[in-house]
């Protein structure tokens, strides 16, 4: 059995109508690491997460999730 990370970072980027370069600026990182994150090509650092969590006034556990696949 394999574990993914999965988020939520694009669905509550879009639900307030920002771009992938406001929330960049706004976590301090690149504009690539915001796509890649919710492309779910990079898993974010645990500060990273916690930096978005806060951004997004959300528990982090609310935005990253494991899931099991085969």
């Amino acid at each position: 059995m394999h574990e993914q990370v999965v988020n939520t970072v694009n669905t509550l980027r879009t639900g307030e109508s920002m771009t992938q370069e406001s929330l960049a600026e706004a976590i301090g990182v690149s504009r690539q690491t915001v796509i890649a994150i919710e492309k779910g090509n990079y898993t974010p650092s645990i500060l990273l997460a916690l930096k978005i969590a806060r951004y997004f006034k959300t528990p982090v556990e609310n935005i990253f999730k494991i899931v099991h696949t085969k």
